[in-house]
């Protein structure tokens, strides 16, 4: 189990205004599902393909086309309701969504309103102060994709492209739990790296696989209490929704913009009308789209050409048995079982393949007898690995705008370099050396090591040597020394310096007191 304080969520309070106020905010998440062929054709869904080249008859609307479900699109979406922690539901239905849109075809958009494939579920979300909130899922339903119209290729005219259309969307609406814009983004994280360790949905928030609507509201101090008591949304202000948010940052200005202009709208005397707003980034404003429409206005009636989804609850539970394991727990294995720092459990489980490249390192370890649990100093292994990974491997990665899976030193390198530092070959210092050589050329450490003379010097005699050089060197120094113990330090810094580094630190610290307290 990870090491969290359970919290309830902390409002946002308003500074500046007359009155206090706090936030309340809920998400709509558009999660485009990871496949090859769209929801109800055998269209491909492969992002950045030729304008309207991926597009089936059903796409386009022909007369007599009739959707047929991919069911794997299905089994994405129970994998993530299950994923999600989430009820599933094993009878679910298709609604049509009426509304005229130019990249909309049919005219209508089918998806689930009155039965989802997904229920209730809770997504954990860790603030990074040591605390957790616990935000619940209200429910997942998955529908069509929308196409794209485009606006700036002719000042007269608009294009439509409907390569997207009919792509598979999972909706996945959460409760009215979160309390400000740094919750917002730490949710919209959270669930952005599930997704891509159940491989449901590459969270893609820059070509729109990954999209949001934030539903905004304000509300006086001890009213949010109210509505949770009583679940009676009166308590809480109307609500106005931000519509495609695709950056986290964006999301965390977008709502104290939104929050800011309903506040000055209430202290006004005025009321807040529920509508659909977008925000302008570079103008720092939220502006009215359309009134928010109510279900009623979309005209929904179940979808004629698509009998009520049935699945078995064998089928869900072999899903449930083939999950991938989960970033909480894998990162509560990092910590309890390899004992990693919290920040590096963190840091390697932020991203599955960072998570899967530090533990290909760990395995190739295992096969060179070198176990990860093992204990060296305060420290396992695993520990010293991550560490590496941590400060090294991605701080050069960073520099070089380079994805893990595109790194240039493969895991079995950085083993390598572990083995060489474990028999005593290299220093920790010399390994930083071989790493940046490796790194920069591909080389092998170990012929590194030996074609350029980075082997450590464990040679005690030759070590001595150069310690009674620097001592004999510095009288004065020594005289310091013997006073305060702790300038012992400058003596091995000096021996270190004078062998290029290549002492056994072990023995130069060793042999530096042994001689000045001579």
């Amino acid at each position: 189990m990870l090491d969290l304080t359970y919290d309830t969520p902390k409002p946002r309070v308003i500074a500046g205004a007359k009155n206090d106020w706090e936030l309340v905010i809920g998400m709509e998440v558009h999660a485009q599902v990871q496949s090859n062929a769209k929801l109800f054709s055998g269209a491909s869904t492969k992002f950045g393909a030729e304008p309207n080249s991926n597009v089936a008859f059903v796409d386009a609307a022909m007369p007599g086309m009739l959707p047929v479900i991919n069911e794997y699109c299905v089994e994405q979406a129970v994998r993530t309701g299950l994923g999600l922690k989430a009820q599933i539901n094993l009878k679910s239905a298709f609604d049509r969504k009426n509304y005229f849109y130019p990249d909309l075809p049919q005219g209508y958009q089918i998806s689930q309103l009155y039965e989802p494939i997904v229920g209730e579920g809770e997504v954990l979300v860790e603030m990074g102060d040591g605390t957790a909130r616990l935000v619940r899922v209200e429910r997942i339903h998955m529908e069509q994709d929308a196409g794209k119209s485009i606006h700036d290729m002719d000042p007269n005219m608009s294009f439509v492209d409907l390569n997207r259309t009919g792509v598979c969307l999972m909706e996945i609406v959460s409760r009215p739990d979160i309390r400000g814009p740094e919750e917002a983004a730490a949710y919209l994280g959270k669930l952005r790296q599930i997704l891509r360790y159940l491989g449901t949905c590459n969270g893609d928030m820059q070509s729109g696989a990954m999209r949001a609507d934030v539903n905004v509201s304000i509300c006086r101090p001890g009213q949010y209490e109210k509505y949770q008591e009583t679940q009676d949304f009166s308590h809480l202000g109307t609500r106005c929704e931000i519509k495609n948010m695709n950056s986290m940052r964006f999301i965390q200005q977008a709502i104290e913009v939104e929050a800011r202009r309903q506040i000055a709208i209430v202290e006004a005397g005025g009321e807040v009308v529920q509508e659909t707003r977008l925000f302008d980034p570079d103008k720092q404003e939220t502006r009215s789209m359309r009134s928010k429409e109510e279900a009623h206005d979309y005209r929904y009636f179940p979808d004629p050409d698509l009998l009520p989804l049935e699945i078995e609850q064998a089928w869900v539970d072999d899903i449930a048995a083939n999950l991938p394991e989960l970033p909480d727990a894998k990162k509560a294995r990092f910590i309890g079982g390899l004992g990693l720092s919290d920040y590096n459990a963190s840091v390697l489980t932020a991203e599955l393949q960072a998570a899967n490249y530090f533990e290909e390192v760990l395995a190739v370890l295992s096969t060179q007898g070198v176990e990860p649990e093992t204990k060296q100093s305060n420290h396992t292994v695993a520990h010293g690995v991550s560490n590496m990974v941590v400060n090294e491997l991605f701080g050069a990665l960073k520099k070089d705008d380079v994805a893990i899976e595109n790194s240039p030193i493969a895991p079995a390198h950085l083993a390598s370099i572990v083995v060489l530092m474990r028999d005593g070959v290299i220093s920790s210092k010399i390994a930083k050396d071989v790493f940046e050589i490796t790194y920069t050329t591909g080389r092998e450490p170990g012929e590194i090591v030996e074609t350029e003379g980075m082997k450590q010097v464990t040679d005690t005699g030759a070590i001595e040597a150069a310690v009674d050089e620097i001592i004999a060197a510095n009288p004065d120094q020594v005289a310091k020394a013997k006073e305060n113990p702790k300038l012992a330090g400058w003596f091995v810094g000096q021996v270190m310096k004078a062998t290029g580094g290549k002492a056994n630190p072990k023995a130069v610290n060793q042999l530096v007191a042994k001689k000045l307290n001579s």
